[in-house]
Parts: C-alpha cells; structure tokens; sequence
C-alpha cells in the first residue's frame, strides 16, 4: 500500500476512537504545577517568567477593560505552542494543521470581540465599517468591503496557522525522504541534504512558536478595536 505525503495530517484514531481528544488534552499534563513553597524550582521560575512577560506584552495595548481576557489569550498561546512544538516529534500527530480545529478556535473568540464592540460602543464598532472623510458615492462600496474583511478575519486566522503548519511539514518530509533515497546512491549529497533538514528544522521550530504568538496577537489587535 503506497501511502502518500498528506497521510500524516489525517486525524488518528486506535480501534475506531478518534485520538484528537487525547492530543488536545496532553499539553496540560506536560506543564509543572506551581507550589505553595517560597522557592520553586528553575522550571517553574523560567515559566512563571515567560507567561508575565507574555502577558505584559500582550495587554500593554489594550485597556483595563481588555484585561478580562488576559487569561484566555495566554492560556491559548502556551495550548497553541504546545501543540506546534508536539507535532516536530517523530510518530506524532499536529492537531493545528487540521482547519476545522482552527477555524474552532478562531470564529468563537473573533465572534466574541465583535459582539463586546456591538454591546459596549456601537458607534465606534460601526464607525469602522465607513473611513472618516468618504466621498459620497464611494460609501456603499467601501462599506462592502470593510464587511466583507471583517468576515475574512477568522477565516485568516485559521487558515494562515493551518497552511504555515501544513507547508513546513511537508517539506520536512519531502527533505527527509530525499535524504533517505540519496543515503546508498550519493552519500555526500545525502549529508547535505540531511544538513539542509536540520536547518529547517529548526526553521520550523520557530515557526511553530512565532505562529502561535501571531494568532493571539491578531486576536488581542481584535479585542483592541472594540474594547
């Protein structure tokens, strides 16, 4: 049975049990619970480290009203990132590279943010529909296309996660099994392309990570417009 490259993005299942449940539920259990002792361990001081500095950075934009949401959109970008860097690791499965989980996670929280900006300042959130300074006849079309974007926003979301994701391990793959056919033919182009491998490797690591922190920061740009 010949298999092919897009094999490794379909969801997993054991006996008939879909394992997308049991992927979104691991990254929990990897993290240290903090304790209730005066000193913590290095692990636990270098965590509690990141998640202030992310969570400054993140909320510095935004107003007190926008605070509320700082444990959500922190929480969201370790669960993202988690499961990035999880699906680099061999025999493993990257749930973010299936869309219907994406867009799961995008039009829920995009549809919030809208409907806070519709509740608190409709004017403004309306306002953003019409540019200030419109000719006349340019308002029913730029009034058309500013929907029209607002609506494309989740959809940029998870679309732009999943085909970042998706690309990245596709040539992963695509690199690795030309190093494997190279290996016994021409070894001295198969240690170049294995040295290429590991370069994108790395690459993707920091695009696991980067596009996690692009998501959440989209959202929080989101929040800002109707906060």
């Amino acid at each position: 049975m010949v298999l092919s490259f897009f094999d490794q993005f379909m969801s997993p299942s054991y006996l008939g049990i879909p394992l997308m449940a049991l992927a979104l539920i691991l990254p929990w259990t990897l993290y240290p619970k903090p304790t209730s002792q005066w000193i913590s361990n290095r692990v636990l001081t270098l965590q509690g480290w990141f998640i202030n500095r992310f969570t400054q950075q993140l909320m510095l934009p935004l107003g007190r009203k926008g605070h509320k949401w700082a444990l959500l959109l922190t929480s969201l970008m370790v669960f993202l990132i988690t499961l990035n860097m999880l699906g680099l690791l061999p025999y493993t499965f990257t749930p973010t590279t299936q869309l219907s989980l994406n867009m799961g996670f995008a039009v829920p929280l995009w549809l919030a943010t809208v409907l806070i900006g519709m509740r608190n300042q409709p004017t403004i959130a309306l306002g953003h529909l019409l540019p200030e300074g419109t000719p006349t006849p340019l308002i029913p079309v730029l009034i058309i296309i500013e929907t029209i974007s607002l609506f494309i926003r989740p959809i940029a979301l998870g679309v732009r996660l999943t085909a970042n994701l998706t690309a990245g391990h596709l040539l992963i793959q695509l690199i690795a099994t030309a190093a494997f056919v190279l290996a016994p033919l021409m070894p001295t182009v198969a240690l170049l392309t294995a040295t290429l491998l590991l370069l994108l490797t790395l690459l993707e690591v920091a695009v696991a990570m980067i596009q996690a922190y692009v998501f959440v920061l989209l959202l929080s740009l989101y929040l800002q417009e109707n906060v």
